[in-house]
């Protein structure tokens, strides 16, 4: 348990420090921009009781909002993240199977199951986010092109990552 703990702790510093000081001024003409902060929302265990998923990922957002002046915009859409989440892995991963699969990482859950998990995840939370962020029906066909090519930017960035600490586990 304080083994997964530390790496928690790690993983949330170095990932909220990249997004600030690395990611912020990364975009492509502001269509497509990385969010890889939230590769430790989708990363956090199986087993972790959904309040405690909520508040994490409401501090994790609320922490983006500190850094990049945008009221709750990024910690609304963690919110929301966390709810698709614990929908997704209901839908998807058997309940027995929790204490043999600790986390939903790709060397564990494998290629596919996470490049999709990843996917639809990343698609919500960067509706959402660009949603609030312009508010207005008229530039919705731009908000759209948005989510979708910040949606690839970001999974590609999260799969480049999990690639550079990957880890093959045999699932039983």
């Amino acid at each position: 348990m304080g083994k997964v703990l530390i790496i928690n702790i790690i993983r949330f510093i170095v990932l909220i420090a990249s997004q600030v000081f690395l990611l912020k001024n990364i975009g492509y003409y502001n269509l497509s921009i990385p969010y890889l902060y939230i590769l430790f929302i989708l990363l956090l265990p199986f087993g972790i009781p959904n309040i405690l998923l909520f508040l994490l990922a409401f501090f994790t957002g609320i922490t983006i909002d500190i850094f990049y002046d945008t009221l709750g915009l990024n910690a609304a859409a963690c919110t929301v993240l966390a709810f698709v989440r614990i929908v997704f892995i209901n839908l998807t991963v058997q309940r027995d199977g929790f204490d043999n699969e600790p986390d939903p990482s790709l060397g564990i859950m494998g290629f596919r199951w996470f490049v999709f998990y990843a996917v639809i995840l990343t698609f919500f939370h960067h509706l959402i986010l660009f949603s609030f962020e312009s508010f207005k029906f008229s530039e919705m066909g731009y908000t759209l092109v948005r989510v979708l090519s910040s949606t690839l930017f970001t999974v590609l960035l999260m799969l480049i990552t999990e690639f550079a600490f990957f880890s093959k586990k045999v699932r039983k």
